[in-house]
């Protein structure tokens, strides 16, 4: 629990340097341009790639910082575009979403098993879960009914995010814009 409590005290203490809330902004803008090339495939199922940069959000500066730009991602992406209507249980996951990504990734070596626990987690509790909890409410559909067509959409996007990540992050991180916990590990 003190590690926890320690990721989230060094991520807050992040926002109080410039780079970080110039980086911030830009991956926020990143997150929103991203949310432009959203696939909408039913009321229900939607593929899209702006988890990228809150993955990054999470991975560089930590939970705390993750999770704004999750939530605010998701606000800015919705202001700018709307799609159907607006829910703020999905900016509700949007923020646990990047508590979770820097929770797994921040200040740690970047390896592909961390990257797989990373997003199986936000695949099973946010994508999964969650968002189809939210699904429930917003358009009155049973739990059970919606879940099927997602279990396999998220069995098809899991590899293809994974790995998506891992190539982008390995990019960066050839580039050092990462400073040291962001390293890609040996594999």
């Amino acid at each position: 629990m003190r590690k926890i409590k320690s990721l989230f005290t060094d991520s807050f203490q992040e926002l109080r340097s410039l780079k970080t809330l110039a980086m911030s902004a830009m991956l926020l803008a990143i997150a929103v341009v991203l949310g432009f090339y959203t696939l909408q495939l039913t009321d229900y199922i939607k593929i899209g790639f702006a988890y990228i940069a809150n993955e990054l959000a999470g991975m560089m500066f930590g939970p705390a910082v993750g999770g704004v730009v999750g939530g605010l991602a998701d606000l800015v992406k919705y202001l700018v575009k709307p799609t159907g209507p607006f829910f703020p249980g999905f900016t509700i996951s949007g923020l646990l979403g990047g508590i979770i990504y820097g929770i797994v990734l921040y200040k740690k070596p970047l390896s592909m098993k961390r990257i797989i626990a990373a997003n199986g987690l936000v695949t099973v509790l946010i994508n999964l879960l969650l968002n189809t909890y939210w699904l429930t409410l917003l358009y009155g559909n049973t739990f059970i009914a919606l879940l099927p067509a997602r279990v396999v959409k998220q069995i098809i996007m899991l590899p293809i995010e994974v790995v998506l990540f891992y190539a982008v992050a390995k990019v960066l991180s050839r580039a050092h814009l990462f400073a040291g916990g962001g390293r890609v590990a040996k594999q």
